[in-house]
């Protein structure tokens, strides 16, 4: 099976358990063709509390290694992350993102540039990506095509990889609008969370896949997360009744995987199951349901066997 036939394989209705263990099966006989396929497992800072180094000591006790969170604009707090990636020897990702633009495009633009531009500067460690939130989805195209402009003018010069969410309310929200802007950008790069495209197209996008295998081939990172027809994250992606969803998901990371090795290139994958409102909650106490952290310490460990070098087959 060439590449293109097993893209095409993976994003398409994936109801099926065996379908999925033939995908896998295809990337174990498929290990690393070209040097320079590398695989780093994040963790991501929502949700954690305590000190951000007592954080940091967690995760690499854990085995991550590293971290994505978003960009530190208080410099003290800036201060306070680097040391503590340094201390215990962690990659880093950051997201670029606004919070709150509430004051129109202009000054939301100009507050992402000023993000993009401390992002981009010399520090400590260097960044494995930046993750840009990039503008909102009731943007027209060129409002929308600024934020782009604005992010790789600001890393222009510089050896960051610069990539674009696939999140709701931002630029790349659904995939008809997403597909939009790949054809009239061909060099955006892509952080994929596919559980957001889920939600917005009410579906697993068995509808969708030419759009989905456009967003594969210009991944570089992966929000691993998995979303279903009616929400951005499933209550416990180990509990038998989210199975199709989790399939889903997984034969997508699985293509992602298998560019990458074909391409020689590093890859990015954070496992990002969420505290409440996206982890669901019980009714009155709005208390959350299952255990974020053990949630994500199991896709972790999953994908890390599942991606290990060589690869080995799993169902």
């Amino acid at each position: 099976m060439n590449r293109r036939s097993f893209l095409r394989t993976a994003t398409g209705a994936l109801s099926s358990a065996f379908l999925a263990s033939q995908m896998v099966e295809h990337v174990a006989a498929a290990d690393s063709r070209r040097s320079g396929f590398e695989l780093k497992l994040l963790a991501t800072s929502w949700g954690y509390s305590g000190t951000f180094d007592a954080y940091c000591a967690r995760i690499k006790d854990a085995g991550y290694d590293g971290i994505e969170l978003g960009w530190p604009e208080d410099p003290r707090f800036r201060d306070e992350v680097f040391a503590a990636l340094g201390r215990h020897d962690l990659d880093v990702a950051f997201i670029c993102i606004v919070l709150r633009p509430d004051g129109g495009f202009e000054q939301h633009l100009e507050r992402f540039t000023r993000v993009m531009q401390e992002a981009v500067r010399p520090t400590a460690r260097a960044p494995l990506y930046l993750d840009c939130h990039s503008g909102r989805d009731y943007y027209d195209f060129a409002q929308n095509k600024a934020f782009y402009d604005r992010a790789r003018d600001a890393a222009s010069g510089t050896s960051l990889k610069v990539l674009h969410e696939t999140h709701r309310s931002r630029m790349l929200y659904a995939p008809a609008v997403a597909r939009n802007y790949m054809q009239q950008i061909p060099g955006m790069r892509i952080a994929l969370d596919l559980s957001h495209w889920c939600v917005v197209s009410e579906s697993l996008l068995e509808d969708q896949t030419d759009t989905v295998r456009m967003a594969i081939e210009r991944t570089d990172a992966v929000s691993a997360r998995v979303g279903h027809a009616q929400g951005p994250q499933v209550a416990d992606p180990r509990a038998p009744a989210w199975a199709e969803a989790l399939s889903a998901h997984l034969a997508w990371w699985d293509a992602v995987v298998e560019l990458k090795r074909e391409r020689g290139e590093p890859l990015t994958i954070t496992p990002e199951f969420g505290p409440p409102d996206y982890m669901p909650t019980t009714p009155y106490e709005r208390q959350p349901i299952a255990d974020q952290w053990a949630i994500n310490l199991h896709m972790l460990q999953l994908l890390r066997k599942r991606y290990a070098t060589p690869v080995a087959a799993t169902g």
